[in-house]
């Protein structure tokens, strides 16, 4: 880290540091993984602490986030900010696939082994889907929740699926088992998106790419649901394209670059 980097910008960097740590850490680690100065550290540290951002533990010698940071954190999720960021895109997305195909623009997010609906824009056409804002579908058949599946570890993945009674039947298609279920994910990791037909519901199919956080992670899913008699192969491959574009301007936001201007 450059040595003329502002306060703030150190600040924030120890931070994220604390938080993305699985335990309290050292001042010496902090100054080590950062490139900071110790005595840099320490400053920002007891002023951080005196603001509640941090809190000392004196008999390990280790810093951890302070109440000041939950709260902040508590905030944010109570702004909906994802939902928020991603309205506007979802709503273009649903407008610029209409010569296409009639389709239902969905944002999805991995709640355990389901996919959870946060947004929902349909077309002036209607296209009957069982997906919905709140409504949980098996990860494992939704194209929305593969695509966010296919970002994460394999041994994470493991721990989500670990035995047959893990995956649901919905339609007599779709993955029954982890083998099947990895042979799939990695098919679509290859091409960039995920695609499912009839798994959810006979006739209906989806295509679906993934958005990701500041730190690379899959953060939700951007899918299109359609009537699989109106969309051949080129048409999907459309779809996908567009839902690509539309997941990578959420990711945009969600890195704090690309949001717009501000008021």
């Amino acid at each position: 880290m450059a040595g003329n980097v502002p306060a703030a910008t150190r600040t924030l960097a120890v931070l994220r540091a604390l938080a993305s740590a699985a335990a309290p850490l050292t001042a010496a680690s902090l100054a080590r993984d950062l490139y900071l100065p110790r005595s840099t550290v320490y400053h920002l540290l007891s002023a951080m602490e005196d603001a509640g951002f941090v809190a000392h533990y004196p008999e390990e010698g280790r810093w951890g986030l302070g109440v000041a940071a939950f709260e902040v954190g508590a905030a944010y999720l109570r702004h909906d900010p994802l939902e928020r960021l991603a309205r506007a895109p979802i709503q273009r997305l649903a407008a610029e696939v209409a010569h296409i195909t009639p389709a239902v623009a969905l944002l999805g997010v991995l709640h355990g082994r389901e996919t959870l609906y946060l947004l929902k824009d349909a077309p002036s056409t209607p296209v009957t889907i069982v997906a919905e804002v709140g409504v949980r579908l098996p990860a494992s058949l939704t194209a929305s929740g593969r695509t966010l599946l296919a970002d994460l570890p394999a041994a994470q993945v493991r721990a989500l699926f670990p035995n047959a009674a893990s995956f649901v039947d919905r339609t007599g298609a779709g993955p029954m088992t982890l083998r099947s279920l990895n042979l799939l994910l990695g098919e679509e990791r290859l091409r960039g998106w995920a695609e499912e037909d009839g798994f959810i519901s006979e006739g209906v199919a989806s295509v679906a790419v993934a958005s990701h956080d500041h730190d690379g992670r899959p953060a939700a899913s951007v899918g299109l649901t359609f009537r699989s008699d109106q969309a051949d192969r080129g048409a999907r491959a459309a779809l996908a394209a567009a839902a690509r574009r539309c997941a990578r301007e959420i990711t945009r936001r969600l890195s704090g670059s690309g949001a717009g201007p501000r008021a």
